[in-house]
């Protein structure tokens, strides 16, 4: 029972699937809405079909599920950090042993290509393994004072977090959180986006399965209201937030009323800077990379092509014969390398963007048009042609807002300082990026890039070694690399005095 949707993946192609277990986990075990009511259709972007219903999860149930994952905090967190390690090791097997199967779900549910989820589901198992690694290796110091006194510092967990997850990655993301959140002694309620409710319940059984006590990882299923039970609820020691900028300002109020810790990581409108002296044939790919993975979806693309105009013709020329070139259709095939976009409104609100930015000036060089793909059984999804704007000024909505969506704006500049100031005009700050040949100029550019990240000639790979996380509007707080054992921890001091007390009284 407990594995039956995903036993069915190997057999299983676009359009064929129907999931009907449970989609909420706490206590070690799946569970049942209380009520059937408020019921939302999730469903499969590749076909437009009905995959499953969502039931959003009401305060009792919120409640048991954060009571259940408090109880396994009480014993993961007595644990040493080699015992957490070992089961967390069997976690990240697991998931690679069922790689293929996971990737598959994955993608009926969140509609991007299969060669993207399989990395994805690859990322997913690294990061449990990284902070494997790191668990053993938490500790404190040891501080001499004078007299023979001493004083030392613990690191401990702070209790039970809640990972609140995004629809563009839900397994990845599920994972980026919880990885962490356990190394460190923790536990975690977690509450995937209610468009791919689907994933994060298997990354739930698969911990239950490598040994974590029953509700150490808890799935709560449900939108908004959920997602203010969860902030609000007094057990909950901090929240961690992947979506957009202004739920993530209402996550941060909600939090602040309880005084939680919060991380972040919220939108972004990255610039791409493509100086003259760059390898033109990597700059393509690396713009390509920068807009089109997850069909545009991803908050980091770097989505503000900056391009020294001296080379701006061949650079164009370039991209729209390769961007013309995507194969776009279903996701499942291996040939495929853009599936279809999370949902209608999203479709909708893509297209409504192209629109916009034609209106205000832009010339579309390719795609931005509503796509149905030929196979019949597609005919129903949402998709569409990966685009590229060129003519654009940066006070256009397609240059300033973030659209989510396969759509590349394009932007000649003359000068390292004047691009520099227009890139970092913006109230976001996820990522960067820079192509050119000239090493310093690379360091000085990404020096006064103001964003969390910055790629010197590539463009979006995230290395679980490495921090992510955003400057500015972009958040706060890190996820990846060794800093983020800060974010799911706290310090204690104790001090030890080994003599008379002195005292003035």
């Amino acid at each position: 029972m407990a594995q039956s949707t995903l036993d069915t993946m190997p057999g299983a192609s676009t359009g064929t699937v129907v999931v009907n277990e449970p989609l909420n986990f706490w206590a070690g075990k799946r569970v049942k809405p209380r009520e059937e009511k408020n019921a939302e259709p999730v469903f499969e972007p590749a076909t437009g079909r009905v995959l499953c219903q969502m039931v959003p999860c009401g305060e009792q149930e919120v409640d048991e599920a954060i009571k259940s994952a408090h109880a396994a905090y009480l014993k993961w967190s007595k644990m040493s950090g080699m015992e957490r390690a070992r089961v967390m090791l069997e976690a990240a097997r697991i998931i690679r042993e069922r790689r293929e199967k996971i990737a598959k779900l994955e993608v009926i549910n969140n509609g991007k290509s299969i060669t993207e989820a399989l990395v994805d589901i690859d990322i997913a198992w690294q990061t449990i393994e990284y902070y494997a690694g790191m668990a053993g290796t938490l500790a404190g110091q040891h501080v001499q004072l004078p007299g023979g006194a001493f004083a030392y510092t613990r690191r401990e967990p702070l209790g039970v977090c809640v990972g609140i997850g995004a629809w563009n990655y839900p397994f990845q993301i599920a994972s980026w959180k919880s990885a962490p959140a356990l190394a460190c002694g923790n536990a975690m309620v977690f509450k995937p986006s209610p468009m791919t409710p689907v994933t994060a319940v298997i990354l739930a059984e698969i911990y239950k399965e490598a040994g974590v006590p029953d509700g150490l990882f808890c799935v709560v299923q449900g939108g908004a209201e959920t997602g203010t039970l969860l902030c609000q609820h007094p057990m909950v020691a901090k929240v961690s937030f992947t979506g957009s900028v202004p739920t993530g300002k209402k996550v941060m109020e909600m939090s602040s009323k309880t005084v939680k810790q919060v991380t972040l990581e919220l939108g972004g409108k990255s610039p791409l800077i493509i100086f003259k002296d760059c390898d033109l044939e990597n700059a393509v790919k690396g713009a390509l990379m920068a807009n089109f993975l997850t069909q545009g979806q991803v908050c980091c693309n770097g989505t503000r092509v900056y391009v020294q105009k001296e080379i701006m013709p061949q650079f164009l020329a370039e991209v729209v014969k390769r961007t013309k070139a995507i194969p776009v259709g279903d996701p499942l095939l291996d040939g495929t390398r853009m599936g279809a976009l999370i949902s209608k409104p999203q479709l909708d609100k893509v297209l409504g963007f192209v629109k916009q930015a034609k209106e205000q000036g832009a010339k579309v060089l390719c795609g931005g048009e509503p796509l149905v793909p030929s196979d019949p059984k597609l005919k129903g999804g949402y998709f569409m042609s990966p685009c590229v704007l060129d003519s654009c000024r940066d006070d256009m909505t397609c240059v300033k807002e973030e659209i989510f969506g396969p759509v590349m704006s394009v932007l000649p500049f003359d000068t390292e300082e004047e691009v520099l100031k227009r890139a970092n005009n913006t109230t976001f700050g996820l990522a960067s990026g820079v192509f050119t040949r000239d090493i310093s100029r690379a360091h000085r550019v990404a020096a006064n890039l103001e964003a969390g990240t910055c790629f010197i000639n590539n463009y979006n790979i995230s290395p679980v070694e490495v921090p992510f996380g955003g400057y500015k509007m972009s958040g706060f707080g890190r996820e990846n690399g060794q800093v983020t054992i800060e974010y799911y921890s706290q310090l204690k001091t104790v001090v030890v005095e080994m003599g008379d007390v002195d005292s003035l009284f």
